[in-house]
């Protein structure tokens, strides 16, 4: 266990710096999972279906799948074999790594919340720009630098995504473009904690406190949580689309108007990263390396 302490597999029972309190447990019970998550084709001809469906979805849930979105199944296959090739290196070989390289390793002992671990891995490092930030990435597994068609790809989606919110809430065109998934995913809804079906190949969007703030809270950002499964593991490529560090972040200018004040102030986006500490003590290190993720 020394080397392996976070590894599922290599334990009998939840060792006691990993054990939260039962306050801050999800309980025993069986978290139902919801059907009713929209599940947008993106290949849909009629564009504005595809818009009504995104505002409508963002605005229930502050979450939504889209099918069609132009990665290939084997490409997504491949990154996933790759990164749980990764996670199964000795922990001392890939911190190593981590430190040598300026990207954050954060195992299940570097970051502690409400006085216990989480049981996870996690890896974060820039991929934009993709060819220049590829030089810094994990040197093992050796394939691992041959997968950055699935960053470009998560790219070019979200971008297309981000376009199709613009057009539904009456910005001009450019406006959020231009800024530069095993069961366990739940998304708070009405009070109640809901379950997201696994779609295959589907990509999960979850419409983040940035959008809620440029939308004037039209659209919300749904607090969610990932749930440990004690029979099997569970990998995750998140891709975040973030502006740069000066970009202002505030209620866009067509969504305020006298029956309709700001909600929010106008923050930059370092100031906004700084505020809401998304990453606990790392942030200051994602802050200075990977802001452009």
């Amino acid at each position: 266990m020394e080397n392996h302490v976070s590894r599922w597999f290599n334990v009998q029972t939840v060792p006691e710096s990993h054990t939260f309190s039962i306050e801050d447990r999800p309980g025993k019970k069986q978290i139902p999972l919801c059907r009713t998550i929209p599940i947008i084709d993106l290949a849909n001809s009629e564009r504005m279906e595809i818009v009504q469906e995104i505002i409508k979805a963002s605005q229930e849930y502050g979450f939504f799948q889209v099918t069609n979105h132009g990665v290939p199944e084997d490409v997504i296959n491949g990154a996933v074999k790759v990164l749980e090739d990764l996670f199964t290196m000795p922990v001392d070989e890939i911190s190593e790594e981590a430190n040598s390289n300026g990207w954050v390793y954060m195992g299940s002992t570097s970051f502690a919340t409400k006085g216990a671990h989480l049981w996870r891995d996690n890896l974060k490092h820039p991929c934009h720009p993709l060819e220049q930030s590829m030089q810094n990435w994990p040197q093992k597994p050796t394939r691992y630098r041959c997968r950055g068609n699935i960053h470009s790809g998560n790219k070019e989606a979200s971008l297309i995504i981000l376009e199709l919110i613009s057009q539904g809430l009456g910005l001009e065109k450019g406006y959020l473009g231009g800024i530069r998934n095993v069961e366990g995913l739940q998304v708070l809804k009405d009070g109640k904690w809901i379950g997201v079906e696994v779609v295959p190949n589907a990509f999960v969007v979850n419409i983040g406190t940035q959008v809620e703030i440029i939308s004037n809270g039209k659209l919300r950002s749904a607090q969610h949580r990932v749930v440990t499964n004690k029979e099997k593991s569970r990998t995750t490529i998140a891709t975040f689309i973030n502006p740069c560090p000066d970009c202002i972040i505030e209620p866009a200018k067509v969504t305020v108007n006298e029956a309709n004040p700001p909600l929010y102030p106008s923050l930059s986006f370092k100031e906004f990263v700084n505020v809401s500490k998304p990453f606990g003590p790392y942030t200051d290190v994602i802050q200075n390396g990977c802001i452009d993720e």
